[in-house]
């Protein structure tokens, strides 16, 4: 059962944090805090209601030789926008090799000729 929590529901300092992921792409919990200019425990306070809420993902790593979590925006929360080409997907989007020769390779990129 997915608890999909909507934005306004956030908090400030959620809110601030939420938005610090999304604009780096994925920061490392050691500087979230410190970018944030909160404390470690309120940092990771945050961070928690954020990974609840299915918001961020955090994976554990190792930075500058300390063990911490990598935190990133969730797929959901990705911008699809610039892999498509009018409703047509990017073919390289997937596991198989693209020919750049090929057909649907070559479609894609009218379709986003025709965009303009």
């Amino acid at each position: 059962m997915s608890m999909q929590t909507s934005e306004d529901e956030l908090t400030e300092d959620e809110r601030r944090g939420l938005e610090l992921i999304r604009e780096t792409g994925g920061i490392h919990q050691s500087n979230f805090w410190k970018e944030l200019d909160v404390s470690s425990r309120k940092g990771s306070r945050i961070v928690e209601s954020l990974v609840e809420k299915e918001m961020i993902d955090r994976e554990e790593t190792v930075y500058e030789g300390h063990n911490t979590y990598h935190l990133s925006p969730t797929a959901a929360d990705l911008d699809f926008s610039l892999l498509m080409a009018g409703d047509m997907l990017s073919p390289f989007v997937g596991d198989e090799e693209v020919d750049a020769q090929s057909d649907t390779f070559s479609q894609w990129v009218m379709n986003l000729a025709y965009e303009e």
